[in-house]
């Protein structure tokens, strides 16, 4: 397995291009098989998760291709051959759901592999199932995969989120611009990608209203025809890269972002002390003087502090001056990153979904294994601010959400090379 070696050596400047959302683009591709005409996507991100979606689409006999090095998706699904994700591609990603209401909603049925093997009860999955429910699906589960049928077409309902989940509230957007008349989909997710998602699927012809807030409305429509559609900056890639001149100095423009997108957390920044300019080339965060003050955090639903960003925050945290508090109010087990912190020398305590951070003067490089995709990246930003030298290990988690980490960051000055695994 390749691994991640980074030196601390100072403050970074320059620009970073920042790419189309992972989150977004994996919704986007699926929303292909409502149509028998073709979607492209521009602004499309490099990543091994874009790969899988693509060959899942491609088991159920969409057309996918790769333009422009990648940065273009032209997918078709004019002569679908099958309405069943198998299991071999579902378990390695649990986008892969998104299928479901997409297929359910133009064939009348469909057949697709939990997630990971999960059971039918747990949370993300059962939220989905429910939405799609409301709208007269039949469901059965047998032997790990749900079986969905809706004979007569899936028809207009009224459904309420018991917990917010941008997954279900996309499953069922999909699914609800096909169904016969009207569905109230409430408690929705207001992010971004949902945002993105309903201006793509208006490009296709649905009628969709209320995007962006608590209460979207989805007039369903006979069919949906072809579009061209742009990704939407991924403003976790955004965050992630904003924070390298926090917290080791210097000045970074992110090319594309938008405050809109992380308004939460670009107050958060300038709380602990950074500044952050907006222009129309994109985000610029200065750190040229000055101690990091501890901030505390909380991470919600947008527009509140994103989960995404919890691990790559509690970095800069690390070395603030005093003591934050960071609650995980999103994911349960997401602060496996802290013992790898602790070993570069951080000051963490850890008590259910809330960690207390003690900032220290400074971190050391030590070798440090990777847990998940965030986490990677959190090790990474510690070790540019670490005395000698970090060595992250098991980085392939990485490659799902980052493309190019090692050439974005060397190109405003770290100290960062990828060695290949034996």
């Amino acid at each position: 397995m390749d691994s991640i070696i980074v030196t601390g050596n100072g403050p970074l400047k320059g620009e970073i291009p920042i790419a189309g959302a992972k989150n977004a683009c994996l919704t986007l591709m699926p929303a292909t098989l409502l149509s028998d005409e073709p979607l492209t996507l521009t602004n499309a991100p490099r990543l091994s998760d874009i790969r899988t979606m693509s060959q899942l689409l491609g088991s159920l006999g969409a057309e996918v291709s790769t333009l422009q090095g990648g940065q273009v998706i032209a997918m078709s699904s004019h002569a679908l051959t099958s309405q069943r994700a198998e299991y071999d591609i579902v378990r390695k990603m649990r986008a892969s759901i998104l299928v479901l209401g997409p297929l359910l909603a133009r064939f009348g049925h469909a057949e697709v592999s939990l997630p990971g093997g999960c059971a039918i009860g747990a949370r993300p999955v059962d939220l989905h199932l429910r939405a799609l429910e409301a709208m007269g699906a039949e469901l059965e589960l047998k032997e790990g995969y749900v079986h969905a049928t809706a004979p007569g077409g899936l028809k207009g309902g009224t459904y309420k989120f018991p917990l917010v989940s941008v997954g279900a509230t996309e499953n069922a957007l999909m699914a609800a611009t096909l169904a016969k008349g009207t569905t109230v989909l409430k408690n929705a997710a207001r992010e971004p990608e949902i945002v993105d998602l309903a201006t793509c699927l208006r490009r296709m012809g649905a009628q969709i209203e209320g995007d962006g807030t608590s209460t979207i409305t989805i007039q369903g429509v006979e069919r949906l025809h072809g579009a061209t559609h742009p990704v939407v900056t991924d403003r976790i890639e955004l965050g992630t890269y904003m924070l390298a001149p926090a917290i080791c100095g210097g000045e970074v423009t992110c090319l594309g972002g938008r405050r809109d997108l992380l308004a939460a957390f670009c107050d958060k920044l300038e709380a602990a002390g950074l500044t952050v300019t907006e222009t129309d080339r994109g985000l610029t965060v200065a750190r040229n003087n000055g101690d990091i003050r501890a901030v505390d955090v909380a991470t919600e639903p947008f527009p509140g502090f994103p989960t995404d960003l919890q691990a790559q925050f509690m970095a800069l945290m690390c070395i603030a001056k005093g003591k934050s508090v960071l609650e995980e109010k999103i994911f349960e087990n997401r602060f496996m990153h802290a013992p790898e912190l602790i070993r570069m020398g951080a000051k963490i305590d850890v008590h259910g979904g809330t960690a207390t951070v003690e900032g220290v003067e400074r971190l050391k490089g030590a070798p440090v294994m990777a847990t998940d995709l965030r986490a990677s990246v959190s090790l990474i930003l510690a070790g540019l601010a670490a005395e000698g030298e970090t060595i992250v290990n098991r980085v392939y988690h990485l490659d799902r959400g980052y493309e190019h980490v090692e050439d974005k960051l060397r190109a405003v000055g770290a100290k960062i090379e990828r060695v290949a695994g034996q």
